[in-house]
């Protein structure tokens, strides 16, 4: 049954079995998305308006993937939906090996975005029934996973694909066979979690099985949306900022090794708050820190003109990432009471994919009609916002709310 942080309940999944399963999970994701625009551009000949279509439906089945997996959690055994997840996208990456053309490379860039949400949504749920460490502890080490596996995926996936695009998608799906033996073997503590939670809201001994409070759901839905402004200006550093640098006459290698300084910041970042969480004094301290430095990174973008500026914005954008993004989704955890915990990470998941879906369309139309430097300060201008939303509606309600840990 639950014990307090520091014990190890026999109902509980060990946080290292959990994070190998994240980091080999977007280890063999980091294999395919950096190669798609290439490979579809290069290799097949695919337009670059078509391979925006693709990565759009990549995104929206992404988002949904979130939602119906977190969905799922809250009413079925975790251990079989998790590992159903590990094997269909084995089956999917083993079936990119033995066809990779066009178009049905669109239906399997479809189907990867479905299964990589459901296997985030819930790594994320599963995530929540950890007890024996805090919260954001526990969100801080899989945001560390998942960053590490994006460091690994994209150092590999270069020399796989100058070898062989068929090679990759082989490995790719032998590491998502992996993530299913890990789970197979070393889940199964969810199975009886599972057991006693539906147990428990069956026989309505326990008061954690409830609607989300009106003040819980209120702060929630600011992190949602915040979340999706995020991600709709942050996808513009992975698309449009490209164009912008090298029309300055800095090579497309410097832009790329901004996201190993990305990669790189976020992972000591990480294993610094893994090692003292409570840096912050709270969870939200951590939050609005994190979303200033987001809002920052878009104003120092505004003087950018040569590589150091751009360096700079950097690294304010990843200290803005490596404390908002983990923050967030742990928030949202103490917010949901146990019933829900899988429906609002999947909810947190989706809104972000919501924002990576249309973040690069929403600034190529910025950048087409008004300018770089204008969808700079539009970027800024609308995390701010966020933050002038969060403090007030957060200052209203934090007397109001109830924390399920």
């Amino acid at each position: 049954m639950r014990t307090q942080h520091g014990e190890q309940p026999n109902d509980e999944i060990r946080l290292h079995w959990l994070l190998l399963g994240e980091l080999l999970t977007w280890i063999g994701s980091s294999f395919i998305w950096p190669l798609t625009s290439v490979y579809l551009n290069k290799q097949l000949h695919v337009s670059l308006a078509m391979i925006g279509i693709v990565l759009l439906f990549n995104c929206l089945a992404n988002m949904l993937g979130s939602f119906v997996a977190g969905w799922s959690y809250d009413r079925f055994n975790p251990y079989y939906l998790i590992i159903a997840g590990g094997i269909l996208d084995a089956i999917v990456l083993f079936g990119m090996a033995a066809n990779h053309t066009w178009p049905i490379y669109w239906l399997w860039m479809t189907l990867t975005g479905f299964l990589g949400g459901w296997n985030g949504a819930l790594i994320n749920s599963i995530a929540t029934s950890l007890k024996s460490k805090q919260g954001r502890y526990v969100f801080n080490m899989i945001y560390f996973a998942q960053n590490l596996g994006v460091v690994i995926g994209t150092l590999v996936v270069g020399y796989l694909y100058d070898y062989s695009v068929t090679v990759l998608f082989v490995v790719a799906g032998m590491l998502f066979l992996i993530v299913c033996i890990n789970a197979i073997f070393n889940y199964r503590p969810i199975i009886q979690f599972h057991k006693e939670r539906q147990q428990e809201k069956n026989t309505g001994e326990v008061t954690n099985f409830e609607p989300m409070p009106a003040a819980n759901l209120k702060l929630s839905i600011g992190f949602f949306v915040t979340l999706a402004v995020i991600w709709l200006m942050y996808m513009n550093w992975e698309s449009n900022l490209s164009v912008y640098m090298v029309s300055l006459g800095i090579p497309f290698h410097l832009y790329s090794l901004l996201w190993t300084i990305n990669a790189g910041i976020i992972v000591v970042v990480q294993a610094i708050l893994g090692r003292f969480p409570n840096i912050f004094k709270t969870l939200f301290h951590q939050v609005i820190f994190g979303v200033v430095m987001f809002a920052i990174s878009f104003i120092t973008l505004i003087f950018a003109k040569d590589y150091p500026h751009f360096v700079f914005s950097m690294v304010t954008l990843t200290l803005g990432e490596s404390t908002a993004m983990p923050a967030m989704p742990a928030y949202v955890n103490d917010l949901s009471p146990e019933s829900s915990k899988g429906k609002y990470q999947g909810l947190t998941l989706s809104m972000s994919s919501i924002g990576r879906a249309f973040g690069p369309l929403f600034g190529g139309l910025i950048i087409d009609r008004l300018g770089y430097i204008n969808f700079f300060i539009a970027a800024a201008a609308g995390i701010f916002l966020m933050i002038v939303v969060l403090v007030p509606l957060h200052a209203r309600l934090k007397r109001k709310v109830k924390l399920f840990k």
